[in-house]
């Protein structure tokens, strides 16, 4: 069950039932006086060790409705993925990757801008699955993979995946800025000649 205050959401997490096992097995141990005087560093030290080792919190990806490719209607998804990504707990380089490409989506997406249907659909697609599946799929593959040896870490995928995307979403971006500058030097032709 969930809950918004969060000493009762840290109270049943998973690092917090992993401590209290491992703090209940140092309890064990200085019950049979091999802790000796220092029993409650033992006792302290596996509660943490057992708080660390534990899988973090993964909440659910979100569910988007399917109304297509309007707008609105990613406008909507995107506020739904920003509530979803507040939730995850991601190593600061990705989430210095996550602010850029969060601030380029959200301008992206005011009113007026993105008027091509090609280009909305591929902040759609952002939006609705690139940027969760690369969230979800770090936060479920992160605590064991550290262990893995000769693995490349999963932080250095997240990271490519999130700059591939800010590049795709710089490229709009881009695209809209030449638009609108060749639209202005168009009507400045268009006026100079008309004084003519």
């Amino acid at each position: 069950m969930a809950t918004s205050n969060p000493l009762l959401r840290y109270a049943e997490s998973r690092k917090n039932l992993t401590g209290s096992l491992c703090g209940l097995a140092g309890v064990g141990i200085a019950l049979t006086g091999a802790a000796g005087a220092l029993w409650p560093l033992v006792v302290a030290g596996l509660y943490a060790a057992g708080a660390l080792i534990a899988p973090p919190e993964r909440p659910a990806t979100p569910e988007f409705a399917d109304s297509g490719d309007r707008l609105d209607g990613v406008r909507t998804d995107f506020a739904t993925l920003r509530e979803y990504l507040a939730e995850v707990e991601l190593p600061s380089a990705a989430q210095g990757l996550l602010a850029e490409l969060d601030s380029l989506v959200e301008a992206l997406l005011e009113p007026g801008w993105v008027t091509d249907p090609e280009h909305l659909h591929v902040l759609a697609r952002a939006v609705r699955q690139d940027v969760p599946e690369a969230v979800d799929t770090f936060v479920r593959t992160r605590w064991w993979s550290r262990v893995t040896p000769g693995t490349e870490p999963p932080e250095r995928h997240l990271e490519r995946q999130l700059s591939a995307l800010r590049e795709e979403m710089t490229a709009i971006a881009t695209a809209l800025q030449q638009a609108e500058a060749l639209r202005q030097e168009i009507h400045t032709r268009y006026l100079e000649d008309r004084g003519r």
